[in-house]
């Protein structure tokens, strides 16, 4: 007869049983230890995995909104001032629309007085459009096209209607009219006007002379009264200092592949962020 751990007497079978039973509860015990703590283990890095893919999916959201609110700023007032233009009620007293905010008070009376005696002797109107910027329709003359259907669907009401457009920024510009209009101001005159008075002005910053040589020499087209001609080219001013269409397409796709570019950078740094942390665990 023994002793066993527990002090009893007891035979050596029982003692080596006795035995086994309490390394057995020791190592279930332990065992449960270890289960209960790789748990919390995995419940602490699930939560740090799904934290850091929450923080990397917020970044990753606000860079792409950055970036569509700074395209949107870049092209928003433009598209706005376009469609503002378009949807303009149809002018009746009116004949100036100076968007673009160029033009001083003296200038926008004498133009409106010009061209209201013009449409009462004649039966043509012309309206002045000036933008800042096209950037929606950047095609001066398919814009006109569109503010004339727009103010007047019947062909028979826009034949004698014409439009000049002066863009500020882009310092050119376009007319365009009804059939009858054209005819009588006759494509020379027309190609002069925008080939010369305006981005001549234009590029010297004298908005409201282009105006008011622009639309002098349209009215004396318009009343068979003599041209007054076109201004003329300063010696020192040669250089030309707006783009021409081929240059500014070129310039917005630049800015467009810079853009993507950008986009493509707030994409895969995240991600390779998120990779480079998995990896040290």
């Amino acid at each position: 007869m023994t002793t066993c751990l527990s002090g009893a007497p007891t035979s050596h079978l029982g003692c080596s049983q006795q035995r086994v039973r309490t390394r057995g509860t020791a190592f279930g015990v332990a065992g449960r230890r270890q289960v209960r703590v790789s748990r919390q283990q995995l419940v602490c890095q699930a939560q740090k995995d799904t934290t850091l893919i929450q923080g990397l999916r917020q970044n990753l959201t606000a860079t792409l909104a950055a970036a569509v609110l700074s395209i949107g700023s870049l092209s928003g007032a433009a598209v706005a001032s376009e469609f503002d233009v378009i949807n303009t009620s149809t002018p009746s007293l009116n004949y100036l629309i100076d968007d673009a905010g160029v033009l001083n008070k003296t200038t926008k009376k004498a133009v409106n007085d010009r061209l209201y005696k013009l449409e009462t002797e004649t039966g043509y109107r012309l309206e002045v459009v000036t933008v800042r910027k096209l950037e929606f329709e950047t095609d001066g003359f398919a814009f006109g096209d569109k503010i004339l259907a727009r103010w007047y669907p019947d062909k028979a009401e826009a034949d004698k209607k014409g439009i000049m457009i002066v863009v500020t920024t882009g310092k050119d510009g376009a007319i365009t009219g009804g059939p009858a209009f054209i005819q009588k101001v006759g494509d020379s005159l027309i190609d002069s006007v925008i080939g010369e008075n305006i981005p001549i002005l234009t590029e010297q910053e004298k908005f409201n002379e282009t105006i008011t040589s622009s639309v002098k020499r349209l009215e004396s087209s318009l009343t068979g009264q003599k041209d007054p001609g076109a201004p003329q080219r300063a010696a020192e001013g040669k250089n030309r200092t707006y783009k021409t269409k081929a240059e500014t397409d070129k310039s917005r796709n630049v800015f467009s592949t810079i853009v993507l570019v950008l986009l493509g950078i707030s994409v895969v740094v995240p991600m390779l962020q998120y990779w480079g942390y998995t990896s040290k665990e």
